[in-house]
């Protein structure tokens, strides 16, 4: 309509310039104010005011101005983008418009010497807030259309999710010109709200009938606004926009909104982490500041994935310095960069070296004097390290043993390692000696520092895990590879691991193994499902998934604590505290040297023996085992492949005949 075009034109000429606009809207509400004050003595009098009521109806406009022009400058009424007119301007506009009435009202009552209609006052407070209301609620629909007439043909899109984000996404679509696609509508799953109407928009219908309604409306796109959707209501509203073959997007979490921004803004695509419903960390930011803020910290293993997200956590308390230890001099520069881009202020040392180098470490505690230490170096690769099994003794253990001796030295007052869910009942070389790093370091409890492990299981992410390999399978255009169809293992965000390491930092007082709720194990398979379905392909049919077999130390299932262990709650629903098994310090001590002796021998069965002794429900691979029996012996492997039970047996049996 070439009329509106004129109009909208016109009107986002004038916002562009601030002078004009501002004289625009003065002078349309000093009209407005003569209008409304006209027009209530016409409806007060049938249109036919009497000729006595003449004066009175001057006077009344007259007071009615003087009053309401300084009355609306004092709260801001004058400079107002209409174009965002909202809820709390229209709270303001009616507040003013009170103020004003009053004020006029009792001058008009006590000054005028004539008699004058009271019932005017009335009609002209409710038409004054009528006529400012509508022009301002005008004014913003007309640019709003103006806006969409000049995007050539948006992509039309539904907002999954009837509630506050969803009207917030709506609100944004409606006045962000760079939005880009066009709302035909709400899909919600509470039936209650179907046929309503959310700022306009209607809510079309339930989850289930998203391919009718998207076929029907020509929608290409679905915006899932549900901040708060468990894992579960995830995964069925990204089958549902699967089964209507419609692309989807996603508003973060409510951990991850950014205040301050518009929610449109913050729109991405669908993450795995989405899908698994991790529930928000609350956190202690108290207890966490008195523990690192003003403090020096430092991180070993700080250019892994679980330290450099440490790395990044402790920054955000403001420690005086922040120590970042690693052997890995690639890692150690891209963490540098950017923490030292993040926080400018920081003192950030990158340091290069390895744990099993005692002297280097203790350079570094020398030179930095830490308060905090947060021990994340480790071999953690499974079936690497039934390959490798003197490195990770070598370093799992007498690595850590070198961390934790050397931060008691140099008055280290916290020491917190973090530890793995394969530590319990180890059925592989790498969870064996992160129980007996454990062991280890509650045994150097003694009035130093204060010793604590933290348990969890795998995080989504992080070096080695299964995410980035089937992202890059299914890159490749598969197969997608998994061990077996009943694997499990339980997951959780980077971030969120980091943030309860450090939580549980604040709770230690020396000895505790701290285990992080882990939630309910996953189905690897069904990871690789959901990883191919927020690709935009259909598993089994666009993409293979094969199962190769388990893999050397590999169990089918994880647990996060022993049987014989007693669990402790703690003030943090998701922090629990296990007091199992301890080693007396002798009783270590002698353990280690052996140990050491038999990766300086190279003697693995000493080395395995050693290992069983002091972790006695440590399982042997299969793999593991076929390298320490007699060539005569070789049968007995290959008869106990699935069974682990004989295999532990098997193991005792040859620690008998050694001894």
């Amino acid at each position: 309509m070439p009329f509106l075009y004129r109009l909208t034109h016109v009107l986002n000429r004038a916002c562009r310039n601030r002078r004009a606009y501002i004289w625009l809207i003065r002078s349309v509400q000093f009209g407005l104010f003569v209008l409304s004050g006209i027009t209530a003595f016409l409806l007060r009098f049938e249109f036919s005011v009497p000729l006595e009521m003449k004066k009175a109806l001057w006077a009344g406009v007259a007071a009615g101005v003087v009053c309401k022009v300084p009355i609306f400058h004092v709260f801001g009424l004058g400079r107002g983008m209409w174009r965002y007119f909202a809820t709390p301007d229209l709270l303001r506009l009616a507040c003013a418009n009170a103020v004003a009435s009053a004020i006029a009202s009792s001058a008009i009552l006590l000054a005028y010497p004539y008699p004058f209609p009271r019932s005017v006052l009335v009609i002209d407070f409710l038409l004054s807030l009528l006529f400012l209301t509508a022009v301002r609620a005008g004014t913003r629909v007309l640019l709003e259309a103006g806006d969409r007439s000049t995007v050539n043909e948006p992509e039309r899109a539904f907002i999954y999710g009837g509630g506050a984000a969803g009207a917030s996404l709506l609100h944004e679509s409606r006045t962000n010109t760079s939005f880009g696609r066009l709302i035909c509508g709400f899909i919600d799953d509470n039936p209650n709200k179907r046929g309503m109407l959310i700022n306009g928009m209607p809510v079309r219908g339930c989850g289930s009938e998203l391919p009718e309604l998207v076929a029907a409306h020509r929608v290409k796109e679905v915006l899932i606004a549900i901040p708060s959707a468990c894992g579960s209501e995830m995964e069925s509203i990204i089958q549902h926009c699967h089964d209507a073959g419609v692309a989807f997007r996603t508003v973060p979490s409510l951990s991850e909104l950014v205040q301050g921004r518009g929610v449109a803004a913050q729109i991405r695509d669908v993450a795995v982490e989405d899908v698994l419903g991790r529930s928000t960390v609350e956190l202690d930011r108290e207890g966490i500041g008195r523990k690192l803020q003003g403090r020096v910290a430092l991180v070993t293993g700080a250019a892994g994935s679980i330290g450099s997200e440490l790395c990044r956590q402790i920054a955000r308390f403001e420690p005086s310095a922040l120590i970042a230890l690693d052997a890995s001099e690639g890692g150690l520069f891209h963490l540098q960069q950017e923490i030292r881009g993040k926080f400018p202020r920081l003192r950030f040392h990158p340091e290069i070296g390895n744990i099993q180098n005692g002297q280097r470490l203790r350079d570094i505690l020398r030179l930095h004097s830490p308060v905090v230490l947060y021990h994340a170096a480790a071999y953690k690769h499974v079936p690497m390290m039934e390959d490798h099994v003197f490195e990770a003794i070598e370093n799992n253990v007498i690595g850590t043993y070198n961390v934790a001796t050397a931060a008691a030295e140099f008055g280290v007052e916290d020491f917190v390692m973090i530890s793995s869910d394969k530590a319990v009942r180890p059925a592989n070389m790498m969870g064996a000696t992160k129980r007996v790093a454990e062991l280890v370091i509650r045994s150097l409890q003694n009035g130093g520092p204060r010793y604590v492990s933290v348990r969890f299981g795998n995080v989504l992410g992080s070096s080695g895990s299964v995410v980035p390999i089937f992202k890059k399978q299914i890159a490749a255009g598969g197969p997608v590879t998994v061990t077996h169809p009943d694997m499990r293992r339980f997951f959780m965000t980077i971030p969120e691991a980091a943030q309860l390491v450090l939580q549980a930092s604040t709770m230690g007082r020396g000895g505790e193994i701290f285990v992080l709720d882990m939630g309910k194990p996953v189905r690897i398979v069904d990871l690789a499902r959901q990883l191919i379905r927020l690709s935009g392909l259909k598993p089994d049919e666009d993409i293979r998934i094969v199962f190769t077999g388990t893999r050397p130390g590999e169990k089918l299932y994880e647990e996060l604590s022993l049987a014989d262990e007693e669990t402790v709650p703690t003030d943090h629903e998701k922090i629990k505290v296990f007091a199992g098994t301890s080693l007396p310090f002798d009783c270590a001590m002698r353990h280690l040297a052996v140990l050491r002796g038999a990766c300086e021998r190279r003697d693995l069965k000493s080395l395995v023996f050693e290992m069983k002794s002091i972790v006695p429900d440590y399982t042997l691979s299969k793999e593991l085992l076929e390298r320490l029996l007699e060539p005569g012996m070789a049968r007995l492997a290959g008869a106990v492949q699935a069974d682990r039970q004989v295999i532990g047996r098997a193991a005792d049996l040859l620690t008998v005949t050694e001894s």
